[in-house]
């Protein structure tokens, strides 16, 4: 019988692509957002707001984001701080913040001043998806189930699907939500990501090679959370996928659609 192992270990991630240098980012398939702002050095909560996307934080392949960049000033006679966050169009209080000053904000000639990273002023919409009360769900991978769903009323059997994989095949999120946990499950499932979705649903991937997603973060239906490997107690590459409900396994079948 398989179970899982909600474990707290800590979670890493894979970057898929690098916008260090960038001001302005067009997403790939398999990023988010979080992974996109570790990459570039700035908040995720900055680049949300400057491109006016809402919690949880969705990005789609295609889209553009534009990153606002830290700068640097170096104050010249006659300037003031308030003068010089009116300029870069930055809040006074985060200029004082970023930069340690006092209540007056006391500035001297030749002081090099941080420009914190401050999205420019634009009209957002502010709008806000609903949130479902039974999440639709989208098979993880293409490959053909090698194991069904098999639970016994002793609570034995088999708890999920197994998928027949290609080791470094892309693992998708099959439904929208927030990772819980992406780490090790020692006992069995070796690399595994699990997903809440909200109102007690949760879906599970198990014997992943690698995990492309972090603890925290939010993910989009079909976004990549992973690649297909033989972690943990396999015997060849398989994906182990399950969803659950308050706890309790749910059989796949009938939950999966193809749209």
């Amino acid at each position: 019988m398989k179970r899982l192992a909600l474990l707290a270990l800590a979670p890493f991630a894979i970057a898929a692509s690098n916008p260090a240098t960038e001001t302005q980012h067009v997403v790939e398939e398999g990023e988010t957002l979080n992974g996109i702002a570790n990459r570039a050095g700035v908040s995720a909560a900055v680049i949300a707001a400057a491109n006016g996307i809402q919690e949880p934080y969705v990005v789609q392949k295609g889209q553009k984001l534009f990153i606002p960049r830290q700068r640097s000033h170096t104050v010249k006679s006659g300037e003031t701080a308030m003068g010089i966050a009116n300029r870069y169009r930055v809040p006074y209080s985060a200029l004082r913040t970023a930069n340690g000053l006092k209540s007056n904000g006391a500035i001297r000639v030749g002081q090099k001043l941080i420009i914190p990273a401050i999205a420019p002023e634009r009209t957002i919409s502010r709008s806000i998806p609903a949130t479902r009360k039974t999440p639709y769900f989208r098979p993880p991978h293409g490959g053909r189930i090698l194991y069904g769903y098999k639970v016994r009323a002793d609570g034995g059997g088999h708890e999920g699907y197994d998928y027949a994989v290609k080791a470094g095949d892309m693992v998708r999120a099959s439904a929208s939500g927030t990772v819980t946990f992406a780490g090790t499950d020692p006992k069995r499932f070796g690399k595994i990501v699990i997903i809440s979705h909200g109102n007690g649903w949760l879906s599970a991937y198990g014997h992943l090679s690698q995990i492309t997603v972090k603890k925290g973060e939010s993910v989009k239906q079909g976004e990549r959370i992973g690649l297909a490997g033989q972690s943990g107690v396999a015997t060849y590459p398989e994906l182990h996928f399950e969803i659950r409900k308050d706890g309790k396994p749910v059989n796949p079948k009938g939950r999966l659609s193809s749209r």
